[in-house]
């Protein structure tokens, strides 16, 4: 027997004797006042004693099934007391059942409500952050995992964002603050630092995307201006020599008709890569969330390339690992990006030379931090000066214009390698040797 059954015993039986002793005490005082006789007393206190003692036991009794129904509704609803002996006591039961079960329906009620609230807060696109009161992070949603995963302790350690934390919690009030980010790529983050008694949440808006929309306005006019200053020009001026002086030169009308659909291919081409590059610096700051094979997609490329390397009369040698592991990736910029090194070989190559093409597990790469995948294209042609490689992968840095010019260069391939490999978190490295060509190399995680 525990101790609640003791306890529920023992009033029973103090139920007991005290009604037991009231006719006594009743009785005993009637008497002594000479309102009753002893003998007729004597009966009618057995009787009344009889009759208190039954309705004791049957109290103490119906005492104990209510405690075991109130016990037994708190892990069961819908469980019902034994046959109640005493009037009253089985709408009492009743009563008891009934509280019982708003309790409980309240406290589902509150657990569900909990619940939505917990999965509202999971499912906003902005990352959610709850710090405590030394701003170290507590919890975050599956945005804030996604977004930022192993970048959020660097992310709290940016010192716009600790003085807005100390502000907020110094003021009781919530702040806002911009901050930028610089790795693994440039983001632009609106910061809004609510406290919440001990906790503070905070709460991160990407800009980045809308402020790239309006960088990608300015430099696309700078650089279309730019770019397209020189063929338009010639153009231009063609066209006032087809209408004048050359206007009956069917001879000279070929040749600079020529040299303008070469101007205007370029115009089409310099577009076409800007406006590819706008594209990707727009997403940069979004990894790719696809999971890709890297095999089946070098294949498809060499495929391609096929005509290109026939009319370079060009071979290139492929060294693919069959078991690479998949990556995050975005297809269609690999391709893009893969497509552009090709190009590149081949334009810079030795005619009539080898292109080399080598994909395999970074694994024991001390160059490259964790696992992934590295990929090499490697030409033969007359190689980089080693002062040109640092900026090889500016805006239309060219190493030889002329050359660049005349094998239909835009200056923009490498631009767009690097900033599809910033997106995939991954590192380009060039190594190139005067004489001995050049090795495009890409690591990209997994």
């Amino acid at each position: 027997m525990n101790d609640r059954q003791s306890r529920a015993g023992a009033a029973a039986i103090a139920s007991f004797l005290a009604l037991a002793a009231m006719p006594s005490l009743v009785f005993g005082v009637l008497i002594a006042v000479h309102d009753l006789s002893v003998r007729p007393g004597l009966r009618a206190w057995a009787a009344c004693t009889i009759a208190a003692c039954c309705a004791g036991l049957l109290l103490g009794r119906d005492i104990g099934v209510m405690t075991a129904l109130i016990r037994g509704l708190a892990a069961n609803p819908a469980a019902r007391p034994a046959r109640l002996m005493v009037p009253g006591m089985a709408s009492l039961g009743r009563e008891a059942r009934h509280l019982l079960r708003a309790e409980r329906l309240g406290r589902t009620r509150l657990a569900n409500s909990a619940a939505e609230d917990r999965a509202l807060v999971e499912r906003l696109p902005d990352p959610l952050i709850k710090l405590d009161g030394a701003g170290n992070p507590v919890w975050r949603n599956a945005s804030a995992a996604a977004i930022f995963g192993a970048e959020t302790a660097a992310l709290l350690r940016h010192p716009d964002l600790r003085a807005a934390l100390a502000q907020a919690q110094a003021g009781g009030a919530p702040v806002r603050q911009g901050i930028t980010t610089a790795a693994p790529v440039l983001r632009d983050l609106d910061a809004t630092i609510i406290p919440v008694g001990g906790p503070v949440y905070l709460l991160l808006t990407d800009r980045t995307r809308e402020r790239a929309l309006e960088k990608m306005r300015a430099d696309f006019v700078a650089n279309s201006s730019h770019e397209l200053r020189t063929p338009l020009a010639s153009l231009i001026g063609f066209i006032e020599t087809l209408r004048g002086p050359a206007a009956d030169d069917p001879e000279a009308q070929q040749r600079f008709l020529t040299i303008m659909s070469e101007q205007a291919g370029r115009m089409q081409r310099v577009i076409a890569d800007l406006l590819s590059l706008s594209r990707i610096e727009i997403s940069e700051h979004q990894p790719p969330q696809d999971r890709l094979a890297l095999p089946p997609l070098l294949a498809r490329l060499i495929a391609g390339m096929e005509p290109m390397l026939t009319a370079a009369d060009t071979r290139i040698d492929v060294t693919i690992d069959e078991t690479l592991p998949e990556i995050p990736a975005d297809a269609d910029q690999l391709a893009q990006l893969f497509t552009n090194l090709f190009d590149n070989a081949i334009k810079y190559g030795k005619r009539g030379g080898r292109i080399k093409l080598h994909a395999r597990a970074s694994t024991g790469d001390d160059r490259f931090a964790g696992g992934g995948v590295l990929v090499s294209v490697i030409d033969d042609g007359p190689g980089i000066p080693r002062e040109h490689i640092p900026r090889l992968t500016e805006r239309f840095y060219r190493v030889d214009k002329g050359r660049s010019r005349a094998v239909g260069g835009t200056g923009l391939g490498l631009a767009i390698v690097k900033h599809i490999v910033n997106r995939h978190r991954g590192r380009l490295l060039i190594e190139s040797t005067e004489a001995a060509g050049t090795n495009f190399t890409v690591w990209l995680p997994n």
